[in-house]
């Protein structure tokens, strides 16, 4: 008998805003919780950073031992992922999701160690920073201006079953710096000076709260959803407003923006609702300015179809949670608003527990151009109308023409009841005015036609006037039927062309994949799309919740011969088909273009290839030349029999002939580099460097190494990186600072940790660059000026960029304090610090 598979684990993570916030001790608090209520309860791996309170906090908890993997001539320790599935605890503590694991383990990384361990039951707590999410990798280094190498998906923090955040203001932490409660003493101040900045901790913080805060919204959506609940519940304000695309509507947008802006952290969606019978449309150069306005203001733009826009504003309204809904004062006179109530009317009497705005404008009770809308098909209560008019009318029309039976015959009679059976067709449609032409007939033969009060006719030309009575009418029903379909059929083809109209013009402007996945949600109501491969199911792009297999969609329509549009939500109507047809067509645009911009993209690459070309044949005309000439003098020098040579002459002649060997090659190097840089060909090979060694090496080959101050502290001095190329890159910093700082002023080179990264800077005490042209250093044949004699083709800062790029790090320029020019150089450790 085979065995049940294992219950999945469930995963709680600790979510900090920076390092130092107490992730780790709150992950061993509430190990240690549940081992006191009798959980079994492992340490995985858990990285103290030499906290001594932290190492505290595991106290009695069983500590798993750590795997020991030889990397070049360290030994690296990692989570023994085999050791801990067969000890196989209830509940297993796993520090640091987002690490990169030492290559040749059974995972690269281990938040893959962590869905093992949830696969085979085990539950886990697990700590992570913001600033590794997938998601957010790009905005922290905007942020900070440090690129993290080791992230995790946000999908698989997403899943978690607890996600609890370690929260401490800026403030807090900085001080927990500087007391020496997070990093040793000799990184406190390049910490404090750089990722810890209270700047970069405040928008990290935010950054920490929003995502969390969404993440808590999607869980409440969930929930509201499975229990079926339609009422609102205002956790946060949303404001939905209405706009038609008339002159008020940028006024609206505005209103609903200051409404949400004095809500402390509310959100606002413009909507606007395209009508089914298609009759009034707005322009679609309109409908893109309210779409860019919306977003200027900090809205998002949506688009629905529906017959009914008042029941439309208020499903959308309860389908976002809304709390208010904002809409313009009614166009409409006074008149026909008491006739049949307007959207506002309506909006107000169905809005329930969700409040309504009614906002005045300059355009209220001015009538609109283009002639009242007609409605696309009946609604249900004239529906319910016609039916009871069919089935009662018929006897309380008799009873009135039996009162004057001395006055009308049976012609008057007959022709009476028709025009009731034609006013029931033009109140209820074709199914009650059939009723009411049989129940006609009947109340004619029994009320009026000889023998009265019985079901026989005596005449039989009264029978046939009878017959021909129910056959006019039924014939009547069906035209009334026929022409309202043929009216439905009108108005969604109007619509279809509007939402067709609407799509090509948002798609000229916008241009993606995104927005039209989001606008096919929006229009046929699903709850995500994507746009797959056939052939191996690969998500090309996706917008809200894509069904995988791309086959168990509810939708699916080819794209080309390689991909398919899906949605997921609901099957949809026949009748949405051709639209679907049109949005795969446009996907299948949107890739043609996409793939035009590749060429073109390439293209452009070809174009500055040869202008790099170009320009490098400009400026090193004179440079190769130069060192080309010393060389030869000096050489015809040497070989003339006319002059004799003193042995201090000829060791200078060599000497020339040296250094002009020197520059060459020094030239031709970096002219290699720029060139494999442009083709990308730089392929580097990571490994562990000791920066110690390296800047060693660089300075075994300077003239002036004894101006060079190294201070280098141990723990930033391995970094992941390849060797020959951290050299390069280190030669050309150092040796431009050793060249153009005035003799005898003090290089130095020094190197600290900042977190998980290794920052090194090469300082100098010379004239400096101003602040606009710092970047231009980094451009190829950049020499600003400074460059003696003409010297040089201003190609060793930009390749020294290129490479430390490569490599996975980032170069830039500062001010030295006091003045001068430094270098700062970020590359990642190979471990230690987190």
């Amino acid at each position: 008998m085979e065995s049940a598979a294992p219950t999945r684990g469930t995963l709680r993570v600790y979510l900090g805003a920076s390092p130092g916030v107490g992730k780790t001790y709150a992950m061993l608090a509430e190990g240690r919780r549940r081992a006191e209520r009798g959980a079994d309860v492992v340490v995985g791996l858990v990285e103290t950073h030499g906290r001594p309170r932290t190492a505290e906090q595991i106290g009695d908890l069983e500590v798993l031992p750590r795997l020991e993997v030889e990397r070049g001539a360290t030994i690296q320790q990692e989570l023994d992922l085999a050791g801990l599935l067969a000890r196989s605890p209830q509940v297993a503590l796993v520090d640091e999701l987002a690490h990169t694991n030492v290559p040749g383990l059974t995972h690269e990384k281990r938040w893959q160690d962590v869905e093992d361990l949830l696969a085979a039951g085990i539950c886990v707590i697990t700590t992570v920073n913001i600033q590794h999410l997938e998601s957010l990798n790009d905005v922290v280094e905007s942020i900070t201006g440090v690129r993290q190498r080791e992230t995790v998906p946000d999908t698989v923090v997403r899943r978690a079953d607890a996600i609890e955040l370690v929260d401490m203001s800026p403030q807090a932490l900085r001080r927990r710096m500087a007391h020496g409660n997070i990093y040793a003493p000799e990184q406190v101040d390049p910490a404090l000076s750089h990722f810890f900045r209270e700047g970069n901790l405040t928008a990290l913080r935010e950054l920490a709260l929003l995502w969390l805060a969404d993440r808590v919204d999607e869980g409440m959506e969930r929930y509201r959803t499975d229990h079926e609940i339609e009422s609102t519940w205002a956790t946060r304000e949303r404001i939905v407003v209405a706009v038609t695309g008339g002159p008020e509507s940028e006024g609206l947008l505005r209103r609903a923006a200051r409404i949400a802006s004095r809500t402390g952290g509310g959100e606002w969606l413009a909507l606007y609702v395209s009508r089914g019978d298609g009759l009034v449309t707005m322009d679609p150069a309109r409908l893109h300015r309210l779409h860019a306005v919306t977003e200027d203001m900090g809205g998002t733009f949506h688009t629905v179809v529906g017959d009914d826009a008042a029941a439309a504003i208020l499903d959308f309204a309860r389908a976002e949670n809304a709390t208010q809904v904002v809409i313009g004062a009614s166009r409409r006179g006074r008149l026909s608003t008491l006739v049949d109530p307007g959207v506002g009317e309506t909006v107000i009497a169905t809005s329930g527990d969700v409040d309504v705005h009614i906002v005045t404008h300059e355009e209220a009770r001015r009538p609109r151009g283009g002639g009242r809308r007609t409605r696309s098909g009946l609604s249900r209560q004239r529906l319910v109308a016609g039916h009871l008019l069919g089935a009662l009318g018929p006897f309380v029309l008799s009873g009135l023409l039996l009162l004057t039976d001395d006055l009308l015959g049976l012609p008057s009679e007959a022709m009476a009841l028709m025009a009731l059976v034609v006013a029931t067709a033009i109140v209820g449609g074709r199914w009650p005015a059939v009723v009411c032409s049989l129940v006609s007939g009947f109340a004619l033969n029994f009320f009026f036609t000889p023998p009265l009060r019985t079901f026989s006719i005596a005449s039989t030309d009264n029978g046939v006037a009878v017959v021909l009575f129910v056959a006019v009418g039924i014939a009547v029903s069906s035209v009334v039927g026929l022409a309202a379909r043929r009216t439905a059929e009108a108005d969604r083809s109007s619509a279809e062309a509007e939402a067709l109209t609407v799509l090509s013009h948002s798609l000229l402007h916008a241009g993606d994949e995104q927005s039209l996945l989001a606008g096919a949600c929006e229009l046929f109501g699903m709850r995500g799309a994507a746009i797959v491969r056939t052939a191996d199911g690969e998500i090309v792009a996706a917008y809200g919740e894509a069904t995988l297999p791309w086959s168990d969609a509810d939708a699916a329509v080819p794209v080309d011969d390689d991909t398919m549009l899906v949605l997921t939500g609901r099957p949809p109507a026949a009748a949405d088909q051709r639209l679907l047809k049109a949005y795969a067509a446009h996907a299948s645009v949107l890739a043609e273009r996409r793939r035009a911009m590749h060429d073109a993209a390439e293209r452009r690459a070809l174009a500055e290839a040869d202008q790099t070309r170009t320009a490098l044949l400009a400026a090193v005309s004179h440079d190769l030349r130069s060192p080309l000439a010393a060389v030869k003098a000096a050489i015809s020098s040497l070989r003339s029999t006319d002059v004799v040579w003193s042995a201090a002459d000829e060791q200078a002649l060599l000497a020339t002939v040296e250094e002009g060997a020197d520059r060459l090659d020094d030239l031709v190097t970096n002219l290699l580099d720029m060139s494999r840089l442009r083709l990308g060909a730089v392929r580097p090979h990571v490994d562990e460097v000791d920066l110690r060694s390296a800047v060693a090496s660089v300075l075994g080959l300077l003239p002036d190494r004894d101006r060079v101050d190294v201070r280098i502290v141990p723990v930033a001095s391995l970094v992941a990186a390849d060797t020959g190329l951290v050299e390069r890159v280190l030669a050309n910093l150092i040796g431009n600072a050793v060249t153009y700082a005035p003799a005898p002023a003090r290089i130095v080179v020094d190197a600290t940790p900042v977190a998980d990264r290794a920052v090194i800077r090469v300082a100098d005490t010379g004239p400096g660059v101003p602040a606009p042209q710092r970047e231009r250093l980094f451009e190829p044949f950049q020499r600003l000026g400074d460059v003696p004699r003409g010297e040089g083709v201003g190609l060793g800062l930009a390749v020294a960029r290129g490479l430390t790029e490569a490599m996975g790090g980032t170069l830039t320029a500062e001010d030295t304090p006091g003045g001068g020019l430094t270098f700062v150089l970020d590359l990642p450790l190979t471990g230690g610090l987190r």
